[in-house]
């Protein structure tokens, strides 16, 4: 997609937690446990900490993701910390200008508006959000103006205000997994992340498209990409396969319509899944790195070779806390922020 090759020390990293809830855990230890990553990411080097709104997920902590940033935030000191995504359709524009503005205001210059358009949930738990039903995500290149309109310094003068907010310089991100997103962000010249980690075959469809079509704005004068990716990574490839059995039992949960909390590992999914079902979750899955340093570090620089991205924002799900810090541990030795 580029003619620059980036080298992996050249491309800024990141990670994406959903707070996993594991078999036979709790929220409250989920939170601890993402503090705990988000405070050595910090050190390693990794350039921002994204949570992810989802509901009625048994396995993911991050429904309340406002609530979530701060608390993380609050327990770090420089990384910067965000939604990746708010799921737009979800609120009120001017809710959540007014919750991000109070972020920005509590933890300046550290805050991220990741900004998504699907519901990050089903049907009846889209109506139990208080949400028109026919609301499809079509308004929200009309949500997303109103939201920014908020945030103007100029908004001051309007009849309703958001307070804190207004005149709040917090950037916008939009996030996609179709062209949609691609090409509003290109219009308005923002930043755009893809979320390769579940969609992976729209990826350089929609990188290329809005590297296209960017048109410069007052926010960014050349376009910047963001992918996401799942990363397992371990000391060896038999654990780090071992590893990535719980998030592959997880995917097959939400395929079969039952989703759970994360379960423990497996030695073989072979007497788990059907064949049909195999190929549904590989398909998916097909953007993510499982294997020991070497081969993470061979198929990150062939992810970045194939997308241009100017950032990778990792997701690494696993059962076992001390095992998923490791992985991030490794990426960041990897890819040299951490020597």
């Amino acid at each position: 997609m580029s003619q620059h090759h980036k080298k992996l020390s050249e491309v800024s990293y990141s990670v994406l937690d959903l707070v996993p809830i594991t078999k036979g855990g709790s929220p409250a230890q989920s939170f601890k446990n993402s503090l705990d990553l988000a405070q050595h990411v910090e050190q390693w080097g990794y350039r921002r900490y994204w949570l992810a709104e989802h509901h009625n997920m048994p396995g993911i902590g991050s429904s309340a993701t406002s609530v979530v940033i701060g608390y993380i935030a609050g327990g770090t000191s420089t990384i910067r910390v965000g939604s990746g995504g708010i799921m737009l359709p979800n609120h009120s524009p001017l809710v959540i200008a007014e919750q991000f503005g109070t972020l920005e205001a509590m933890y300046p210059g550290r805050i991220d508006l990741g900004l998504g358009r699907a519901p990050g949930s089903d049907q009846s738990t889209m109506l139990a959000l208080r949400r028109d039903p026919r609301a499809n995500g079509h308004d929200f290149p009309d949500q997303l103006q109103q939201l920014r309109s908020y945030l103007d310094e100029n908004s001051r003068h309007n009849r309703v205000r958001a307070i804190p907010g207004e005149g709040q310089d917090i950037p916008i991100w939009l996030l996609g997994s179709s062209g949609f997103s691609s090409a509003l962000a290109a219009k308005l010249g923002l930043p755009f992340s893809f979320a390769s980690h579940f969609a992976p075959e729209h990826t350089v469809a929609a990188l290329t498209q809005y590297k296209s079509q960017f048109q410069p704005s007052d926010v960014l004068d050349k376009p910047y990409a963001m992918a996401g990716i799942n990363v397992f990574a371990a000391d060896t490839t038999e654990e780090a396969e071992y590893l990535a059995t719980s998030f592959q039992q997880q995917f097959l949960s939400l395929i079969r319509n039952h989703p759970g909390q994360i379960p423990p590992p497996v030695e073989s999914m072979e007497n788990i899944w059907t064949e049909y079902e195999k190929a549904l979750v590989m398909k998916q899955l097909n953007a993510s790195i499982i294997g020991n340093p070497d081969e993470v570090r061979e198929k990150l620089q062939a992810f970045i070779d194939n997308t241009g991205a100017d950032e990778l924002i990792i997701n690494t799900t696993m059962y076992d806390h001390k095992a998923r810090v490791r992985s991030y541990e490794l990426v960041a030795e990897i890819t040299g922020m951490k020597n």
